[in-house]
């Protein structure tokens, strides 16, 4: 069960609480969040979802945790549930870490690029206005792929139709409707035209800061060094796709399995099965910054383990090797469909 699955159970129990008559509450949270246990905390994922209840429910927080609770354990996938604290839900999921990394590994292994993608937003059309501006353009273009990636059909606006130079080459859609508005998305303005940097660096360069960030259009952008966070992101994907490659001509393929679970392999793990919540954060705070900062994490955290992916020396490809790469490549799989929805390829050679 991944986070975004666990999110929708929890509800699911408020939803069911709430039409059996044990909740009296007029309006439901339109989603549960859930994160790791805090301090005090324990098993897999905690979520306050009961003391944001108890008042409209008219109930002490720790009566309505328990009342989840026994909803709870009744369901598949989860193993036990502990309320602790003023009223905090501890989550502990069926299987023990090893079943539950393979299962997560093959979760965005079976949904390639579109792990993370969703149908909450199904049936919303938000109407997004850019000013005439080349980075509020991008942006707003980011925000909408992001936006279809959780199920909604975005319309976008500009007072201004887009010039030809950034259509080509920043992969601009041509259907901007020509309209204004009083709240268009106005981040801090590109100091200098981005288009000589070509459309995936250009594209950065406005989306990795946050919107009243001043952007930086330069070529250090273009730098292929560790120092440029856009290479370390392409690198580490591309490195995933080698490795691949180097498997297959030793005579082995990637299988979700038991992993050592120290901290580096921990960090990747809980940034892969966050994906879905950025993707949720993003398109809520219409910020690609956000999305774009996570893949950094991402290839960041995922640098020292590729050294240990493949067999070394005389070393026979083992279950463990098996299970490294398939980690490698769900990582690699994030990269990827996170840098499609910011408008930039993710090569397999770099």
């Amino acid at each position: 069960m991944t986070p975004v699955e666990l999110s929708r159970t929890v509800l699911h129990a408020v939803r069911r609480a709430v039409d059996e008559g044990e909740l009296a509450v007029a309006v439901l949270p339109e989603r549960v969040v859930v994160a790791p246990p805090g301090p005090g905390g324990c098993g897999d994922y905690a979520t306050n979802v009961a003391l944001q209840l108890a008042r409209p429910a008219g109930k002490p927080a720790p009566a309505v945790a328990e009342l989840l609770r026994t909803r709870l354990l009744r369901t598949d996938g989860i193993h036990d549930v502990v309320v602790t604290g003023p009223g905090f839900l501890n989550i502990s999921l069926a299987g023990g870490a090893d079943a539950r990394l393979a299962r997560l590994v093959r979760d965005i292994l079976r949904a390639g690029p579109r792990y993370g993608h969703t149908d909450d937003l199904a049936g919303q059309a938000p109407a997004l206005h850019a000013a005439p501006e080349v980075r509020a353009l991008v942006l707003m273009d980011s925000v909408a792929r992001v936006l279809r990636s959780q199920g909604a059909r975005p319309h976008m606006h500009c007072a201004r139709p887009p010039q030809d130079a950034w259509i080509r080459i920043l992969g601009l859609p041509s259907d901007i409707t020509v309209a204004c508005t009083d709240t268009p998305l106005r981040p801090v303005p590109a100091p200098a035209d981005p288009t000589p940097l070509g459309r995936d660096a250009a594209r950065w360069a406005l989306l990795h800061p946050a919107p009243h960030d001043h952007p930086r259009i330069g070529d250090e952008h273009l730098a292929q060094r560790e120092s440029n966070p856009l290479f370390r992101v392409r690198y580490a994907h591309a490195r995933t796709r080698a490795l691949l490659r180097n498997a297959a001509d030793l005579g082995f393929t990637p299988e979700p399995g038991p992993l050592a679970s120290d901290g580096d392999t921990r960090a990747v793990i809980q940034l892969l099965a966050d994906h879905p919540r950025v993707l949720t954060a993003t398109a809520a705070h219409r910020a690609p910054d956000r999305l774009a900062r996570h893949l950094v994490a991402v290839a960041d955290a995922l640098a020292p383990l590729l050294p240990s992916v493949l067999p070394l020396g005389d070393e026979k490809p083992s279950a463990a090797h098996r299970a490294r790469l398939a980690l490698a490549e769900a990582a690699g799989t994030v990269l990827a469909g996170g840098l499609s929805l910011l408008g930039i390829d993710a090569p397999d050679h770099l």
